[in-house]
């Protein structure tokens, strides 16, 4: 039986500069992103489109939500399969198709994570368990691009 779960975000413009969006240039595209006693984030777009690099923008938070969805679940299938990760990091990679007309789409994500487990009999299912975690991610399930991961385990 499905279960469905409801989520709740508030978003707020915070770049008038005091005449609102008179003009191209007039106004700047920070934002804030909040959830009710969660600290708030910071946002804009990305410079290329006229944002604030201090910032984060929307298509790092995408490539943050798969990396992170990605990571959740191979831990957890890690921790039923015996596999003892004591450090995972990863370098999410992403590529963004700009149109003449200005709209735009992800052509492809790469999860580059980088493991490390405790014992040389880890490693083989360690790799296989990316492919499990792929199908399962809710965020990557939820895309209409692929999700390419090319993980790197190690021993330590």
């Amino acid at each position: 039986m499905s279960k469905e779960h409801h989520y709740k975000t508030s978003i707020q413009w915070t770049g008038n500069k005091g005449t609102g969006t008179s003009g191209y240039r007039n106004y700047e595209r920070s934002h804030t992103i909040s959830v009710e006693n969660k600290a708030i984030i910071e946002g804009s777009s990305d410079p290329a489109f006229r944002g604030d690099k201090t910032k984060y923008n929307p298509e790092e938070m995408l490539l943050a939500s798969l990396s992170s969805c990605h990571m959740l679940w191979y831990l957890h299938f890690c921790s039923e399969e015996g596999v003892i990760v004591t450090e995972y990091i990863d370098h999410a990679t992403g590529i963004m198709i700009e149109d003449e007309n200005g709209s735009g789409y992800f052509k492809e994500v790469t999860l580059n994570p980088e493991i490390i487990v405790t014992e040389e009999s880890m490693v083989e299912k360690a790799k296989e368990l990316h492919h499990k975690a792929n199908e399962f991610c809710f965020i990557a399930n939820s895309v209409n691009f692929p999700v390419k991961h090319f993980p790197t385990v190690t021993i330590k």
